[in-house]
């Protein structure tokens, strides 16, 4: 990394935060020609795009696996016009990509890539409701067709036609066999959803491109990042870590500096905030916002957190597993799993692998994801820790994390009985560590939490009332790699028109199309 000291103090754009929003604005902003500058307060460029080393294997923080980057997909349009797409290292996964268990039942459910896969694989298992799938599918695409930028197209498109409708809702309408309505929702850890209260488009958003493909990373998803942080280097933008913004300085309606904790001012002709927007419009200052909308902001529920449990194997102990699955102790817990309680928790889990190169056909390491509200850690909330700001939490935050990881091994011994004997080392964290490391308010997984009763609620447009500030980021459209990369879209179509960048990604991607057909990249 090149010195902070080397920071100049005059840029085109201002960019807070290195999260996939933020990055992604900085890449397009820079292919514009402008000036752009990251500042980023942690030890690592990404945000929730951040792996972390232990016993020299690799975990990811939040990038498990990614939807729609098939040649011409949505997210493999938006990343080959950023430019990273030739370098990403990706793995596609298997036809069944996500398989959901209930209890100690021998069916697991296959999710499968592909819509005509996904229907014959699950007709298998319900063969009466092949055309409630036939369905199921058509509805997910027309959904997604109301919102123009997910499918890198302009216009408004006809949301607001979509906007009513739950998830369970949607079920109970689709059909009246309720396994399959279980089945079809045995992933909701991919978007955090509560029964009756979740829209049913938000469940589709996140949903359909994982069935239009699924990736891993295999370098993991910190790759993203370094990718972005090196194409926007090459551009002629900057980047810097450990320079926290402390303070967003507004005069006469716009943003005049920004100021740092090691006393630097820099100025901008333009300001983007990539942080949580609860902190966000804190730092800005509530006297220069509506009070009703700050207050709105304030007020506004976020989506529950997550425990995580990342366990080195022995080698050659378990079998690796290409796909993810989804565990529910029983059909109706699908629904109820983001409100566990202390003496229910935890009611399900997500299990991901990764492969050992030296034993292909063996798991070198495991992630279990489980949702955990942040009240569960509420006693240790006054205390911060990260690898630039360690600090020590003491012993019952401990004794609290080796409880509820042996409670969630203990309940993955449902899938997996001879987990024990094959765990070399294991390392936990709560929601204390995504509020920290990750910068979100209660350590959320995916944001403001979206409410059918009142769908415009939650809406944050990218452009603020400060006529040079602006935000990005998942409160902007929407969680996840794609939701996030098509919310930054949004900030830059603000910044610099949507008609004319959407141009340019048709045009790059036109170009890569050419360039492929002419044997010119394989």
């Amino acid at each position: 990394m090149r010195n902070v000291k080397s920071v100049r103090d005059r840029y085109d754009v201002i960019i807070v935060g290195s999260g996939l929003g933020g990055l992604v604005t900085a890449v397009t902003l820079a292919k514009e020609g402008k000036h752009v500058c990251v500042l980023e307060k942690n030890n690592q460029f990404g945000g929730n795009l951040q792996t972390f080393s232990r016993n020299k294997k690799i975990f990811d923080t939040g990038v498990h696996y990614l939807g729609g980057l098939a040649v011409g997909q949505n997210l493999y349009q938006y990343f080959d016009y950023l430019g990273i797409m030739d370098e990403l290292q990706l793995e596609a996964m298997p036809m069944v990509f996500d398989e959901v268990l209930f209890g100690d039942e021998a069916i697991r459910f296959p999710i499968a890539q592909g819509y005509t896969a996904f229907v014959d694989h699950l007709a298998q298992f319900f063969p009466d409701e092949r055309a409630t799938l036939l369905q199921y599918v058509e509805d997910l695409q027309y959904t997604c067709r109301a919102f123009p930028l997910y499918y890198v197209e302009d216009g408004e498109g006809y949301k607001s036609t979509v906007l009513h409708t739950s998830v369970s809702a949607y079920m109970q309408k689709l059909t009246n066999n309720e396994r399959l309505r279980a089945v079809l929702v045995g992933n909701n850890f991919l978007y955090g959803g509560e029964e009756h209260k979740t829209p049913f488009y938000v469940y589709a958003l996140a949903l359909n491109s994982y069935i239009m493909s699924a990736y891993r990373c295999t370098l993991g998803g910190s790759q993203i990042s370094k990718l972005l942080i090196k194409r926007l280097r090459a551009l002629g933008g900057e980047a810097y870590k450990r320079e926290e913004v402390t303070d967003v300085v507004v005069e006469n309606g716009a943003v005049v500096r920004v100021e740092t904790h090691s006393g630097k001012q820099l100025q901008a002709d333009q300001y983007v905030l990539n942080i949580d927007p609860k902190r966000a419009l804190q730092m800005v200052g509530k006297e220069n916002f509506r009070k009703t909308y700050f207050d709105r902001i304030q007020e506004l529920p976020v989506t529950t957190s997550c425990f995580s449990v990342h366990v080195v194997l022995k080698p050659q102990k378990i079998a690796y597993a290409a796909h993810n699955l989804y565990y529910h102790d029983s059909m109706d817990s699908v629904w109820q799993a983001t409100h566990d309680d202390e003496a229910t928790w935890p009611t399900m889990f997500m299990l991901s692998m990764n492969k050992d190169p030296q034993h292909p056909a063996y798991a070198e390491t495991l992630t279990l994801l489980s949702y955990m509200d942040f009240d569960a850690v509420a006693p240790w909330a006054h205390t911060f820790n990260t690898a630039a700001s360690p600090a020590a939490r003491g012993e019952d935050y401990d004794l609290f994390k080796q409880r509820k990881a042996k409670l969630l091994i203990d309940k993955l011994k449902t899938y997996l009985p001879e987990i024990d004997a094959a765990i070399a080392q294991l390392y936990v964290a709560t929601p204390l560590s995504y509020r920290d490391y990750i910068g979100v308010h209660r350590g959320n997984l995916y944001g403001h939490s979206k409410d059918v009763a009142d769908p415009l609620k939650t809406f944050m447009s990218p452009k603020t009332k400060i006529s040079n500030l602006f935000l990005t980021g998942h409160a902007v459209y929407m969680h996840g790699v794609l939701g996030v990369t098509i919310g930054a879209m949004a900030t830059c179509a603000e910044m610099i028109g949507k008609s004319n960048l959407l141009e340019k990604i048709r045009q790059a991607v036109d170009r890569t199309k050419e360039k492929q057909s002419s044997g010119g990249v394989q």
